[in-house]
């Protein structure tokens, strides 16, 4: 794929890579997106009906 570039070790195996941001980038979005979900995963979770209120008491309040 053009505009990528991989590092390789010793033995040849893959360890990284280098995107030229100008070709891809919404390859690294898509690709940042899914490491910020994941690193959100353990959260705590909030409901929609408890935001829906809180959102209503501040625009009451």
């Amino acid at each position: 794929m053009s505009g990528i570039t991989f590092m390789v070790d010793e033995r040849g195996q893959k360890t990284a890579a280098v995107i030229d941001l100008r070709k891809h980038e919404q390859l690294w979005e898509d690709f940042y997106d899914t490491l910020l979900a994941k690193s959100r995963a353990r959260e705590p979770r909030e409901s929609l009906a408890s935001v829906r209120q809180r959102l209503k008491s501040r625009r009451n309040g």
